[in-house]
């Protein structure tokens, strides 16, 4: 076969480049660990975290605090499968993550509450009392 000449066969990105490129190589390195993405928001009462963690189950995540370090952790096995099994492909493997994160001083570690539905874990973080900006307050004139 013949190519024109400005043709050059690296000039095409491989398909596995495409799919990292698009989808990011921060959800998936082709190990079994992967690094879920996040949203952080604040508010005046605190902080909102959100980790895009889907195929997991709520049992399989541990979230803890120790030493104002935020960590969230998960690790799924592989399913036991029949000795009568017998598989063409396989692809379903363990998978694991974890996220650590310094979580600033005005976070009230006692009351972090945590959430998760539809593939996407929710801790709110409030602010302690002392963090809080008080309201507006007029002061008398003497």
């Amino acid at each position: 076969m013949r190519y024109p000449s400005n043709y050059s066969p690296t000039a095409f990105p491989s398909f596995s480049r495409l799919f990292e490129e698009f989808f990011g190589s921060d959800f998936y390195d082709g190990s079994t660990q992967m690094r879920p993405s996040i949203n952080i928001k604040e508010h005046a009462e605190g902080f909102e975290l959100a980790l895009a963690v889907p195929g997991f189950k709520k049992e399989d995540i541990k979230v803890e605090v120790e030493k104002n370090v935020l960590k969230v952790q998960s690790h799924t096995g592989d399913e036991q499968q029949e000795a009568s099994t017998k598989y063409l492909r396989r692809e379903f493997s363990a998978r694991s993550f974890e996220r650590s994160f310094t979580l600033p001083e005005t976070v009230d570690v006692t009351k972090i509450v945590a959430n998760y539905a539809q593939g996407v874990l929710t801790l709110a973080l409030p602010k302690r009392e002392a963090a809080l900006e008080p309201g507006a307050k007029r002061i008398a004139i003497a």
